[in-house]
């Protein structure tokens, strides 16, 4: 594109913010806000829509139904919600908007990223929809305060980082709420086999501690939400995260979700927090959507002293690697303990690893179930009791395979002997 062209477009862009801008004034100028507030977002939508339209029709530009439809849209969008962003918003195939500035818009669908041709007039314009999404959450962002991280009302997480620290514009990045699997949907998706699915319900039933590993976006939220549902309904169980996501289905589920400081920098509570006070509430399961610092040293105490079955996830590369993970985020307490220490209480608390991985094609498969073998202070060792044997990747790029199974370790063998429940039979090391 040459450098007329983009003068161009720059133009047309300024010219259709404008008119949207403008209406959007006029639009609240007609209404009765007060009326408003009292209509459900439907009623509220359809309200704005027949009135903006009687607007157009008197004094409005000439345009095609299609075009009008838009402005329509595009007005409505810009006085309700988070204007262009709204379409991207209720499009349920998007997982993941991505704003690298005013001009780079991409999103995430099916585990792929791509460019959406939707872009903001100008650097102000994204603010103008920054502002709007972090004044839902009563927080505030600007030059001396240029990073912020907040949920909306409605559950998507929202992170926002803006110049100078970002160097190509006001940069927004809106992950959207998880939609609820249970372990059998995601058997059916191909993201484990059955038999696979038989052995955690029977972990999760023995009362195993298990952590949930993955890098980014690999699904540990969603799987973590999956194999909670095995959870017994008649257990008190108690979830902590930093922005709640998790949708258990039992009956008796306390919810709590940490809280950032605010504007004056006060009124923090963090993850650590909620884990000790977690434990004055007499959970019989402790949920943590992440550990990812000094409270991991909290939940594996937790995990050692009659808070067995419990669950949690972790960012790492790999079933051995989550244990180095969560020794380096145990450090991060205030409690100067000797790594030794800290690993005596890990190979102790954890009993089973499983590790989540994201193929080349986007899907999301468990990659491995390990057995943590190594007690005491040892180094940690674990042994595979599945894995995901991938076939070489053909033309068309996606990812094939097939899950192995690996016999049980004496030890979680006995575990399931003594709470009666059974595993598959492995035979020849393969399912």
């Amino acid at each position: 594109m040459g450098l007329l062209d983009r003068v161009q477009q720059d133009e047309r862009k300024r010219t259709e913010i404008d008119v949207v801008s403008q209406y959007r004034e006029r639009l609240l100028e007609e209404v009765d806000l007060d009326d408003l507030a009292r209509l459900n977002a439907t009623q509220r939508r359809a309200r704005l829509e027949r009135v903006l339209s009687t607007l157009i029709s008197i004094d409005g530009p000439v345009l095609a139904q299609r075009e009008r439809s838009s402005l329509i849209q595009r007005v409505v969008d810009e006085a309700l919600g988070l204007g262009v962003l709204e379409p991207l918003l209720a499009d349920e195939s998007i997982t993941e908007i991505m704003v690298n500035g005013p001009d780079d818009v991409f999103v995430e669908r099916r585990g792929r990223l791509e460019r959406h041709p939707v872009t903001f007039a100008s650097s102000e314009h994204l603010m103008q929809a920054i502002d709007r999404i972090v004044s839902t959450v009563n927080r505030r962002v600007d030059e001396s305060s240029p990073m912020v991280d907040a949920r909306l009302p409605t559950g998507e997480r929202v992170n926002v980082i803006l110049p100078p620290l970002a160097l190509d514009g006001p940069t927004l990045t809106i992950r959207r709420f998880p939609k609820p699997f249970r372990l059998g949907q995601l058997v059916g998706m191909g993201a484990l086999d059955e038999e696979s699915a038989l052995l955690l319900g029977a972990f999760v039933r023995a009362r195993l501690n298990i952590v949930v590993s993955g890098g980014t976006g690999t699904g540990k939220t969603t799987f973590l939400n999956a194999l909670s549902g095995l959870l017994p309904a008649h257990e008190r169980i108690v979830t902590i995260e930093d922005a709640a996501e998790l949708s258990l289905q039992q009956e008796h589920v306390v919810r709590l979700e940490s809280r950032p400081a605010n504007v004056e920098g006060k009124g923090e509570v963090s993850i650590r927090d909620l884990v000790r006070n977690a434990l004055r509430m007499r959970p019989d399961r402790i949920v943590v959507g992440e550990v990812r610092g000094g409270e991991t040293m909290d939940m594996l105490q937790a995990m050692n002293t009659g808070h067995e079955g419990s669950l949690a996830t972790v960012h790492a590369n790999g079933a051995l690697d989550a244990l180095s993970r969560l020794e380096t985020l145990a450090t991060m307490s205030e409690l100067e303990l000797p790594v030794t220490t800290i690993r005596d209480q890990i190979n102790g608390a954890v009993d089973v690893v499983v590790h989540l991985s994201r193929g080349l094609d986007g899907s999301r498969r468990v990659g491995e179930i390990a057995a943590v073998v190594s007690t005491r202070r040892e180094d940690y060792a674990t042994v595979p009791l599945m894995t995901f044997v991938q076939d070489p990747i053909g033309p068309e790029r996606r990812i094939t395979g097939r899950f192995r199974r690996h016999p049980l370790t004496p030890a979680i063998a006995e575990r399931l002997f003594a709470a009666g429940e059974t595993a598959p039979v492995v035979v020849d090391g393969a399912a």
